[in-house]
């Protein structure tokens, strides 16, 4: 996947990025849970069974950490790195073990202030799983930073 570096002047509204894909599996499933939210449809899979979820399910926070590691591989690569101010998460379906998540990253909105070395951009990004259904929406606002005027390419053309 080819990453080229982004400025907030090089992105608008309606732009899509995509990221790779990341297996989630079982132990991994239950050794977050166990550390960060260790309740029983997360952490076993008899109880799961029972559950609102109906077998074993990933915590909406793995998710989320799995989803932001994939947004920082994807080919949104943000100069300065990526900032949020905050935004609305959404979990929409469960992650089971075996599932392969991928993202689809949308900008919605760019506000720039003249007047400011920065703006902020506002993505709609799905989390999605191999069948292509939608596990997980976040809705972040993205600080970004305009070009500098006397930036220096690298050797690959990039600031």
């Amino acid at each position: 996947m080819e990453r080229a570096l982004l400025w907030l002047d090089d992105l608008a509204p309606g732009q899509v990025f995509e990221s790779g894909s990341r297996k989630i599996t079982r132990d991994e499933i239950v050794s977050f849970a166990a550390m960060f939210d260790p309740q029983p449809f997360h952490l076993d899979e008899e109880a799961a069974k029972v559950s609102l979820f109906k077998g074993l399910a990933a915590s909406g926070i793995h998710t989320f950490g799995a989803s932001v590691r994939l947004l920082l591989d994807s080919t949104f690569y943000l100069a300065n790195g990526v900032v949020s101010t905050g935004g609305e998460i959404q979990w929409r379906k469960p992650v089971r073990p075996g599932d392969v998540l991928r993202l689809r990253i949308e900008i919605s909105d760019v506000v720039t202030d003249p007047d400011s070395d920065r703006g902020i951009v506002t993505l709609n990004i799905e989390t999605l799983n191999q069948n292509g259904q939608v596990v997980q929406t976040f809705a972040p606002r993205i600080v970004a930073f305009k070009k500098p005027r006397n930036a220096i390419p690298d050797s690959q053309g990039d600031v």
